[in-house]
């Protein structure tokens, strides 16, 4: 392997002596790069307990259909029929497409470093170490923040699941049962089967609660369309395109936050039985990415034409709460999401426990993951208790990062790694330059949207203490 090339301290360039050292490992790597093509990273894989490729689908699609499939109604009310359906499917490929360039790349670092397996950060730390000169500085850096990043992401969006379980739970059940309980007494409830579920340490066994899921969100998804088609559809005052413009980038980050499931990418691919089974055609990603873009462009089409400017955040809430079939639609939905949380609190937990891991004593290494485990989803369901608005902050949360994570810094590996040869006309680099472009403006969008949001939702809350 190549070592890293250190540069000056004083002159802020490269000395004499460690040219001569970059001259020595140029030529070390030369060597190493003859059997570039010869290495399968996938034939030196040890896992434990190695997924299906069936199981790795259905954890693919669990990461993107979560509460966000919900929201896509009220994403068209902000876009318009076809300015939406168009929109969704766009953004549904470039997602799709950033996901394949950091998979691809990725196995290219593993044949050219001859390590078997790496992570989301462990890539951008590679790519960057192996990178031109001046990148190798900020290898650390890059494998740091997507770390944190991902943890950010993940244990707040943990928050939300938490609550939505809560409140659909309580939706159902206050009016079954003829009471009006607080939200944070249904919280108190479901954190036992939460505290559970977040214990499983391996993504096989997340496996059947994964497929569980999908069935139930595919019920549910059902049970939603018969409402909108027991009465007839208008389309005639529905606009193809909004006319408030200022709403279309409400649209595009509801749709990167809702579709994009870029920590799981990592994971899921790692643990497969059959690696090579996950790219290509059809392959697990595109049977994925498809599935979904095919699904948050239905809904969301049907749900904003059955509903119109009345649709909710989540389309279940426009249901008839008096209905026994949707309270079944409730109870299933929370059911799903509770399903989910294991996977989704399973991501930051794999980073988190690689970073103390070799710091605990070995002899009780199981009990304390599984004590911070518990420590840790209870103090996000206290946050959930503290704060029953979450929704807007960790919608900015998502914003920040999902964007980032998801769009920009899969096209900045690649570039990084391609930049000996970008391509004819340098296309790499044009392409990912204009995916670069469009994350920044989502990150924008999106972040000014939810601030936007947290303002109105507080001055709402002082107006309403004042009276």
């Amino acid at each position: 392997m190549v070592a890293d090339v250190k540069t000056g301290e004083k002159s802020g360039g490269v000395s004499t002596t460690n040219l001569t050292d970059y001259n020595s490992t140029t030529k070390l790597a030369e060597k190493d790069l003859e059997s570039y093509d010869e290495y399968n990273p996938f034939e030196h894989r040890e896992t434990e307990k190695p997924n299906s490729t069936m199981g790795s689908l259905a954890h693919l699609l669990k990461s993107s259909l979560g509460t966000g499939i919900l929201a896509m109604p009220a994403a068209f009310k902000n876009a318009g029929l076809l300015f939406g359906a168009l929109g969704t499917i766009i953004v549904g490929l470039i997602c799709t497409h950033c996901v394949h360039i950091l998979v691809k790349t990725s196995h290219n670092v593993c044949k050219k470093t001859k390590v078997p397996v790496l992570g989301f950060a462990e890539t951008a730390e590679r790519v960057f170490e192996y990178g031109p000169l001046p990148c190798r500085r900020f290898s650390k850096a890059a494998k740091e923040f997507i770390d944190y990043a991902l943890m950010a992401t993940y244990y707040s969006a943990g928050c939300v699941y938490i609550l939505f379980i809560a409140e659909s739970t309580k939706l159902a059940t206050d009016l079954i049962l003829d009471i009006s309980w607080d939200v944070r007494i249904y919280i108190a409830i479901i954190i036992i089967p939460v505290l559970l579920i977040g214990q499983f340490r391996s993504l096989k066994y997340l496996v059947p609660f994964s497929m569980l899921a999908n069935i139930f969100i595919v019920i549910v998804f059902g049970i939603t369309l018969y409402y909108m088609f027991n009465e007839p559809l208008v389309f005639s005052d529905k606009p193809l395109m909004t006319s408030k413009i200022a709403t279309l980038p409400l649209f595009f980050s509801t749709v990167i936050f809702a579709m994009e499931g870029i920590g799981a990418v990592m994971p899921v691919e790692n643990e497969m039985a059959k690696p090579q089974h996950f790219l290509g055609c059809p392959g697990v990603l595109n049977t994925a990415m498809f599935t979904v873009i095919i699904l948050y462009a239905s809904l969301g089409f049907l749900g904003y034409v059955r509903f119109g400017d009345e649709v909710k955040g989540s389309v279940t809430l426009n249901l008839p709460a008096d209905d026994l079939l949707s309270q079944i639609a409730q109870y299933l939905i929370a059911t799903a999401i509770l399903f989910t949380f294991g996977l989704q609190f399973y991501i930051p937990m794999d980073i988190l426990m690689k970073k103390i891991k070799d710091k605990l004593p070995k002899n009780n290494r199981g009990l304390i993951e599984v004590s911070l485990r518990t420590v840790i989803m209870l103090l996000m369901a206290c946050v959930a208790v503290a704060v029953p608005d979450l929704e807007p902050f960790i919608s900015l949360v998502g914003a920040i990062f999902f964007s980032t994570l998801g769009l920009l810094v899969p096209s900045i590996v690649e570039t990084v790694f391609h930049w000996d040869d970008l391509g004819r006309f340098n296309w790499i680099l044009c392409k990912n330059i204009i995916l670069g472009v469009f994350s920044i403006l989502a990150l924008i969008a999106g972040s000014a949207v939810s601030i936007n949001n947290i303002i109105n939702i507080y001055s709402g809350d002082k107006e309403n203490h004042t009276e």
